[in-house]
């Protein structure tokens, strides 16, 4: 499902026009990402859907495959999502 099929299906669910569902879904995407950005907790919690968090990677050598040559790699700070245990639940169901 890609950005399109996601507001079409918002649309379809909440009985919104797809302009409606457009701004509704990119305004909730900029929140998260806002959130995770922000120098404070960087964590989203939706329960039963899942966490949201900004982790931060620590700097490390690596080795280009391709020369054998090593390379540093700077610490950044990378985005992950654990789900809850009600997303789970649905999505191993068959």
């Amino acid at each position: 499902m890609n950005k399109t099929e996601l507001i079409a299906a918002v649309a379809a669910k909440a009985a919104l026009s797809k302009k409606d569902s457009e701004k509704a879904v990119n305004a909730t995407l900029d929140a998260i990402g806002d959130a995770l950005a922000s120098k404070k907790d960087g964590k989203v919690t939706l329960i039963g859907f899942g966490t949201f968090e900004a982790r931060k990677r620590k700097a490390k050598t690596a080795r280009n495959p391709r020369t054998g040559e090593t390379v540093k790699v700077p610490a950044t700070k990378v985005a992950a999502f654990k789900p809850g245990a009600a997303l789970k639940a649905k999505v191993a169901k068959k």
